[in-house]
């Protein structure tokens, strides 16, 4: 009875989730302001502080740091003289900075604590102890839902299903929790070990147990074959360190094969390493496109402002093309990285896109180490197509529009020949070869 009381309790937190998420903020922002009095000697080491504002003094572009030194002191002893348990002061310390990044409304901006970055850090190398699934987080709920199951990976034989939703690891409440938090703190582990992960399945209204065995995964970020009519095709799941070679490798081959055509599958691409992205668009477009060159500059790929107008430029430079008709395919949770490719392809109409609207991910993040192992991440500013386009919180409306028939959308593994989309994409392709 009291498991089926914290489920609904659990689904009446969902269908509340924007209002949920908005108290949070407003709860953290109280939190936030006690940051600085912990944080000061990291940043100061580190050359970003701009130093404290003067006793009385209104400045509403830095925290009041005497009033937040005054109160997070008053805090501490009313924790020393009544608290009942012993208190962790290295997780206060962490939630304090935790606080302050959450504090700034931002989803994508988060503090990690040592062992968080260390983990970070392992996710772009490809290889990694887990389970073999690919998460998604909904920004207004908080909900985190399976939106791909690598083939024989644990996750696989566990029956874990697309879209499928977390509702608890090892007993733990994941809803609103951070995702790298949670795929590195809760989800990864040591090799050989069990995970119990509760989902909730919304096509037979039932949450599912699955005892899933952790072990060394390697992330399969491209996969590729040969259609019928030599059209290649080449899927890539996120963008990391070794995606672009490998993208590289697979056009390649293919083209050794004698590709004529190429449908390129970025459905579900959370994005990943902007490089990566970049690089790619290089390999496939032409260092000479003057449509929306600047400067005397050609072939724009991406480019960046931050909140004084600053920013990079990214242009294709290797000397190589693939001068053959392309279609892209992208979906709801196609992001970041993922649009970045897209936008670019798609603005010199090097390509056609199809499927449907994508995430809408338009904002770039850097990590910032504080010099103790820990790091920041903070976004510091918007990215735009060649054509200027702001993706962010909009998207990328394809050229054609094709949703994926309902009867694959929980199906662990689809192969391209069943797929909708997928041939929805050979058709544009051929039509192109014609």
């Amino acid at each position: 009875m009291e498991n089926n009381q914290t489920k609904k309790s659990f689904w009446n937190g969902v269908l509340a989730g924007a209002l949920v998420t908005a108290f949070a903020g407003l709860l953290i922002v109280g939190m936030s302001l006690g940051m600085y009095l912990f944080g000061r000697s990291v940043i100061n080491q580190n050359s970003v502080s701009q130093g404290p504002a003067t006793a009385g003094q209104e400045d509403e572009t830095n925290l009041n740091y005497d009033r937040i030194n005054g109160k997070m002191a008053l805090i501490q002893e009313i924790i020393n003289q009544y608290f009942l348990y012993d208190e962790d002061l290295e997780q206060v310390e962490d939630y304090v900075y935790i606080g302050m990044m959450a504090g700034l409304g931002d989803p994508y901006s988060a503090y990690y604590t040592e062992e968080d970055f260390k983990e970070l850090q392992a996710d772009t190398e490809g290889v990694y102890s887990g389970i073999g699934a690919l998460l998604s987080q909904n920004r207004l709920t908080g909900l985190c839902t399976v939106v791909r199951v690598f083939e024989n990976a644990p996750a696989y034989e566990s029956g874990m299903l697309p879209g499928d939703i977390l509702y608890e690891v090892d007993g733990h409440p994941v809803q609103g929790e951070d995702l790298s938090i949670l795929v590195n703190n809760y989800i990864k582990g040591e090799e050989g070990t069990d995970v119990t992960i509760t989902v909730f399945r919304q096509e037979t209204n039932e949450y599912v147990d699955l005892t899933v065995t952790r072990r060394s995964v390697e992330v399969p970020t491209v996969e590729y074959e040969m259609l019928e009519g030599q059209i290649g095709y080449i899927l890539i799941t996120q963008f990391d360190l070794v995606t672009a070679q490998q993208f590289k490798e697979a056009a390649d081959d293919l083209m050794s094969q004698g590709m004529k055509g190429l449908v390129l599958d970025l459905r579900s691409n959370p994005g990943g390493v902007l490089d990566g992205a970049v690089e790619i668009a290089d390999y496939i477009l032409p260092d000479d496109l003057t449509e929306y060159a600047a400067g005397g500059q050609e072939t724009m790929i991406v480019y960046t402002e931050d909140k004084n107008g600053e920013g990079e430029q990214y242009r294709a430079s290797d000397g190589h093309q693939l001068d053959i008709p392309i279609a892209i395919l992208i979906n709801e949770e196609s992001a970041s990285a993922a649009e970045v490719l897209t936008g670019a392809l798609t603005d010199y109409d090097r390509a056609v896109s199809v499927g449907t609207t994508s995430y809408g991910k338009g904002i770039v993040q850097s990590l910032i180490p504080l010099g103790d192992g820990s790091a920041i991440k903070i976004t510091m500013a918007h990215y735009y197509t060649p054509s200027g386009f702001d993706l962010h919180g909009k998207g990328i409306t394809p050229d054609v529009e094709v949703e994926l028939d309902e009867a694959l959308r929980t199906q662990a593994v689809v192969e391209p020949q069943e797929d909708n989309q997928v041939q929805a994409a050979v058709e544009e392709v051929m039509e192109q070869m014609e």
